[in-house]
């Protein structure tokens, strides 16, 4: 069974980030952010609020659901490309929907670096 530690750690890696990493903007150390992570250890409110400043989606990780982003989430970039999408008429958007089959249950998240 998928546990609260092992989305933490599948967060983590998304993200591109090492455990000293996250720990650090969690202000716990490392075996601390190991702990939480193998499931030793639940984190608490003040470590979550934290590390939720990374794009960690503490939903998410709390309870093995995907929060359904809000429009108020959205990057500028984001944002533009549903608005392009949109304006479209509706058979290109129709054509559209075969190339992005395959994205429903993938998410991209940001590297660090950028």
């Amino acid at each position: 069974m998928v546990g609260s530690g092992d989305r933490l750690r599948e967060e983590r890696v998304a993200l591109g980030l090492k455990q000293e990493e996250l720990a650090q903007v969690g202000e716990v150390n490392r075996n601390t952010q190991g702990s939480y992570e193998k499931g030793d250890r639940n984190p608490d409110i003040a470590y979550l609020t934290a590390i939720a400043t990374t794009g960690v989606d503490i939903f998410y990780v709390i309870t093995g659901q995907r929060n359904a982003r809000t429009a108020e989430s959205l990057s500028e970039a984001e944002t533009q490309l549903l608005d392009q999408y949109r304006a479209i008429p509706d058979a290109d958007q129709q054509a559209i929907h075969p190339s992005s089959a395959p994205w429903p249950n993938s998410r991209t998240r940001r590297n660090k670096s950028t």
